[in-house]
């Protein structure tokens, strides 16, 4: 099994150059790579109970989007013949990357401070077979269409919320993980446009 690993993000700017500097910035920013190395430890911890063997790099490679650049791993593992995929994504969710670290202290005050029920978002989408195959991901970047009567008014208009986040640490700038947010949600306004 693989399970790639998402964390640490900058924007693209649209010029190879400038986006070639802040890939090499992006792979040698203290704050993106302890945010990263939070995401990578609750993945291996979480499917360790799963493998026989793992591979866990040590370092993460950028990935370039076409609207972003991310820090990423990919965590391998060869599973128990038992293990199957549903049981793996359970054992995944909620990642520190859209949760935080501890879980239940992290799940409980990003519960106070949203002060909404996060639905679908940030949760595991996929498919499963008859013989526990399957592929997961993770709910993010998406957006919620609100039909009219769904908030109890039957002459509303269809609404839709886009949803995106980033990851807070002890050195994050809450401008620049504004601008993140901001840089996640524009394919899903290009979809929309």
């Amino acid at each position: 099994m693989t399970s790639r690993v998402l964390a640490g993000t900058v924007r693209r700017t649209g010029d190879d150059d400038a986006d070639l500097a802040r890939a090499a910035h992006l792979a040698h920013s203290s704050k993106d790579l302890e945010e990263h190395e939070y995401a990578v430890r609750s993945v291996a911890r979480a499917l360790e109970p799963y493998c026989s063997s793992m591979n866990v790099p040590e370092s993460p490679f950028v990935l370039d989007l076409p609207n972003v650049l991310h820090l990423a791993t990919d965590v391998t593992g060869v599973l128990h013949e038992q293990a199957s995929s549903l049981a793996i994504a359970a054992a995944l969710h909620p990642t520190a990357a859209v949760c935080g670290t501890p879980t239940d202290a992290a799940a409980a005050l990003i519960a106070e401070i949203e002060g909404m029920e996060r639905g679908r978002y940030a949760g595991p989408v996929g498919w499963f077979g008859a013989d526990g195959d399957g592929e997961w991901g993770i709910a993010l970047r998406s957006a919620e269409l609100a039909g009219p009567g769904d908030d109890g008014d039957p002459g509303a208009a269809h609404r839709v919320r886009l949803f995106a986040g980033c990851g807070i640490v002890a050195a994050s700038d809450p401008e620049a993980e504004l601008h993140e947010s901001d840089a996640k949600l524009e394919p899903m306004r290009y979809a929309l446009a």
